[in-house]
């Protein structure tokens, strides 16, 4: 039986695989999308509003700094910038797992979710 998590899981890879289109590791997925905890079941808060710059402070502060263990310089914003291009800034409905997903392999952190 289908869980409330592999739900949302199904739909990030809909999401991945209609807007980015390449190859997808899904178990890293499932483990990102697991550690965005309840957030993603709050339908405000498991989107990301890149338009935002508090919003994208946030991404920032707790995922790339906090959970990553990224240093803050001018690749962390740089690799930032690049992602959202990456996931279409027009893009309105942008899924915080599908972001942290794409963040975790544009800095090359999978080991973190091993």
């Amino acid at each position: 039986m289908a869980t409330k998590t592999d739900e949302k899981v199904g739909k990030y890879i809909d999401d991945y695989k209609t807007k980015i289109g390449d190859d997808l590791d899904v178990g890293l997925l499932r483990k990102v999308t697991e550690a965005c905890g309840p957030s993603i079941f709050n339908s405000d808060a498991e989107t990301v509003a890149s338009s935002s710059e508090t919003e994208m402070a946030t991404v920032k502060n707790n995922f790339l700094i906090k959970k990553l263990g990224l240093k803050d310089d001018d690749k962390l914003d740089a690799g930032l910038e690049a992602v959202i291009e990456r996931y279409g800034k027009s893009n309105r409905t942008k899924y915080r797992a599908v972001l942290y997903y794409l963040l975790t392999k544009h800095f090359k952190k999978e080991n973190i979710f091993n």
